[in-house]
């Protein structure tokens, strides 16, 4: 970047979505300006207090959540969970899986199986013909 440049600023939303943090548990100053992507790159790299225990102990994000417990953002809201849970409401779903839960980690693993085979049919199917395959976005 050129010194006579004003540096990139995302908004907080965006920050929080890149850190894998919850926007409405930050501290006030993060939820209202502006941030650059230096300072951006500063947290990431030199998190304070606040950061570190959000990143332990939550509240986490939809997407952290379902990544936490091995199921889709969808499945989270098929079953009523809200947009952010703590460490420890992870660990007692984890600890004492619902009936919800083990449905739902089921039907990620059929789905992805179904997605590989899918896959796996396609490639056959191209390595049968004589045809170059396509070159979509570097696939």
């Amino acid at each position: 970047m050129s010194p006579d440049k004003n540096p990139q600023n995302m908004k907080p939303l965006t920050a929080a979505g890149k850190l894998d943090i919850y926007l409405p548990a930050t501290p006030e100053e993060f939820r209202n300006s502006p941030i650059t992507r230096a300072q951006l790159e500063e947290l990431r790299t030199n998190p304070p207090q606040w950061l570190q225990d959000l990143r332990q102990n939550g509240p986490f994000p939809r997407d952290v959540v379902a990544r936490k417990l091995g199921i889709t953002n969808t499945g989270l809201a098929r079953n009523g969970i809200g947009d952010a849970l703590t460490a420890a409401e992870i660990d007692g779903l984890l600890a004492d899986p619902p009936e919800w839960l083990l449905r739902e980690r089921e039907n990620l693993v059929n789905v992805r199986k179904e997605a590989d085979r899918v896959k796996e049919k396609e490639a056959a199917r191209r390595a049968a013909t004589n045809r170059p395959a396509k070159n979509r976005f570097g696939k």
